[in-house]
């Protein structure tokens, strides 16, 4: 039986130029996280990431934290998050202002919440972005990728709170409302463990 952990990149940079990126408390986040790991002597076999510049950060600051490196990781497309800003369009026009305020997050994600909503069930098509059926296909694959290949070892995926939200309510059968959920309670460098077997995961 193997070990899947699933980790949410550390804090990007929300309402800056370039939000794909860590902040300075998303990179402590992700060494402390490897630290934590190197304490229990946690060691990986395998790694995964998508292509976004803020996960290959993370996975660069966990490493920082562990005192040694995961390995070549291998890029899947797959793990890389949805664009919030494209979801929120698609179903009310237009975006609101950039928030500067908690009221203003809670409203923009109140929005998101909707536009999230309306792709997975097919009503609206976000530019720019994949069908929902496909985004969900690159996250399963790389759960199979992982169930075929690691079943026995331990696997550190770096990804973001979509496509980890995404890869538990496949594991667990879990209805959209439920995905949408999750996907907003997943914090920063937060940690999924997942047992692995060569036929299934739990």
């Amino acid at each position: 039986m193997g070990i899947l952990y699933l980790v949410r990149h550390g804090q990007a940079s929300f309402g800056a130029a370039d939000y794909d990126r860590l902040s300075e408390l998303g990179t402590r986040q992700c060494t402390r996280l490897g630290q934590w790991w190197r304490s229990r002597d946690v060691q990986f076999d395998a790694v995964l990431t998508g292509t976004l510049k803020r996960q290959g950060q993370s996975l660069a600051a966990i490493e920082s934290g562990l005192g040694a490196t995961c390995g070549e990781a291998l890029q899947w497309p797959g793990l890389n998050e949805y664009d919030s800003h494209a979801v929120v369009r698609a179903l009310h026009g237009e975006l609101p202002p950039a928030p500067t305020t908690p009221e203003q997050r809670r409203q923009y994600f109140a929005l998101l919440r909707q536009g999230l909503a309306a792709w997975m069930a097919g009503r609206t098509q976000p530019e720019g972005m994949p069908a929902h059926a496909e985004f969900l296909r690159g996250v399963v694959g790389a759960l199979d990728h992982v169930r075929t290949h690691h079943a026995r070892q331990r696997v550190l995926i770096v990804s973001s709170g979509g496509p980890i939200a995404h890869a538990l309510g496949h594991v667990l059968g879990l209805a959209d409302n439920a995905v949408i959920d999750l996907n907003m309670q997943i914090r920063n460098s937060a940690v999924c463990e997942l047992k692995v077997s060569a036929r299934r995961m739990g």
